[in-house]
């Protein structure tokens, strides 16, 4: 029988229609969603991915079958899911792009660095009583700048620059003070060597790891190309953005055997062997820049500040658990957040100028975009990193020997999730991109997973602390 409708059943529709196109886009949104028969399926996925914010949408299929017999133990088919399609993580490292991916990416990180430190994911306890260095090295001074606390004060042998301004502003600055790292004089400032040092920041530190193996092998005295065959030098290190928008680097060093983590370092190999040989290098090392007419050719260095201090198992210096969620945390932020730069490249002059940033960081930039078109730095490509001032290396890098690697750790993960493939068994693959992110609707769905999952992960961590405490 049809259904009966009266003009007040009319009416009533009519109402939340209109109540309906009165939200706003991203509550209809939301409440489309909500209304689709597969909904709980699709929450699904979203929870598998974390609440990722840009979820990569894939198509396709996974067959799963017996090797021996050809006989198919498993098949899966997005034909059958919402929309066609299954989400997977974006994977983003950066907490401004993707909170729930970088956590993520946090988590493997310090995974990562604390194995290298004390042992595990295959890495030999024995590692923690090997010789360990955590080691900062600087870029080197571009032009003074404001200094928290008693450092910005003038220098009693000189209060002006040659432009006539001060060298000091004398005011006693907080350290998260906005005005920390701004130049005291922008014409003083050398944002061209800035700027040429970031591009050779990387090769800088291949240069020092080069020079360290050569001391230790002089040290010991040993002919420095036969080096590898009596240590390794094995180390993690990831890159940081000071206030004055240069780049500075933190790094984990350890001494091996030939072999790396499995191998014992020779006798001759102790910590005070190492931080000799790392303080010198540091200081000695230099990249010469192309040679340019508008510039000329620039000597790049470390900075003056170099600090090198033994890592030790009794308690006696910097803590490894906190050496390597220093490490876990820097990793997951964006230039945007460090307040230096941005997450995405600059294509145009006009987007330096509107790029939310300070003056210096601007400066910066177009000191970035004008090197960038002379033909003698166009290998260095520094109008595509214009966005993070020139600085082309990763994040994070390490050797190959020092610990686990990030896709042994998804390995793992997996394998305690349960999606691993049988014993034996041949798995075909046939998938394809189809598209990335979110509706409105299901970016607000996300986030409040995303939310959820932190706040269970933050309640089990306090409870964990509880029962220790207990």
């Amino acid at each position: 029988m049809t259904p009966q409708y009266t003009p007040a059943d009319r009416r009533a529709a009519l109402d939340r229609a209109a109540r309906l196109r009165q939200l706003p886009e991203t509550d209809r949104d939301a409440i489309r969603l909500a209304q689709d028969p597969k909904f709980s399926r699709w929450l699904e996925q979203i929870t598998a991915t974390g609440g990722c914010a840009h979820p990569i949408h894939l198509s396709g299929s996974t067959t799963t079958l017996d090797g021996t017999t050809g006989e198919i133990l498993r098949h899966y088919d997005t034909r059958d899911e919402p929309g066609e399609r299954l989400l997977v993580r974006c994977r983003n490292r950066r907490a401004t792009i993707c909170p729930a991916c970088s956590r993520l990416h946090a988590g493997d990180t310090y995974h990562l660095v604390r194995a290298g430190l004390l042992g595990g994911k295959n890495v030999p306890p024995a590692v923690r009583h090997r010789p360990r260095l955590f080691v900062t090295l600087t870029a080197p001074s571009f032009g003074p700048v404001h200094r928290a606390g008693e450092q910005c004060r003038p220098r009693r042998d000189r209060h002006t620059c040659e432009h006539g301004r001060a060298l000091g502003c004398g005011t006693v600055h907080a350290p998260d003070a906005p005005v920390i790292g701004q130049p005291l004089c922008p014409d003083c400032y050398d944002y061209t060597g800035h700027v040429l040092w970031h591009a050779h920041a990387s090769k800088l530190w291949d240069r020092f790891v080069i020079d360290v193996r050569r001391r230790l092998a002089s040290s010991a005295g040993l002919v420095q190309s036969r080096f590898a065959e009596h240590a390794r030098l094995s180390f993690a290190r990831v890159a940081e953005y000071q206030k004055r928008a240069a780049v500075h680097v933190h790094a984990v060093v350890r001494l091996d055997g030939p072999t790396g983590s499995d191998d014992e370092p020779p006798p001759w190999g102790t910590v005070q062997v190492l931080v000799d040989a790392v303080r010198k290098s540091a200081r000695r090392v230099l990249v010469r820049s192309s040679y340019s007419p508008a510039v000329g050719q620039l000597l790049l260095r470390w900075g003056d500040q170099i600090d090198a201090r033994p890592l030790h198992t009794d308690g006696d210096g910097p803590d490894d658990d906190a050496v390597a969620a220093y490490v876990a945390k820097y990793v997951t932020k964006g230039a945007s957040e460090t307040g230096v730069g941005l997450d995405h490249p600059l294509t145009t002059w006009a987007d330096i100028e509107s790029a939310p940033v300070s003056t210096h960081v601007r400066t910066l930039m177009r000191a970035c975009w004008r090197l960038g078109g002379l033909p003698e730095y166009a290998p260095l490509r520094l109008r595509p990193w214009t966005h993070t001032l020139g600085y082309r290396g990763h994040i994070l890098t390490k050797s190959r020997a020092y610990s686990t690697t990030y896709a042994a750790l998804r390995a793992e993960r997996a394998h305690h999730m349960g999606h691993t493939d049988t014993p034996d068994a041949i798995t075909e693959h046939d998938w394809r991109y189809i598209g990335s992110g979110h509706t409105p609707g299901a970016a607000l769905i996300a986030a409040g997973v995303a939310e959820d999952l932190a706040l269970n992960r933050e309640a089990v961590r306090d409870e964990c602390k509880g029962a220790e405490r207990a």
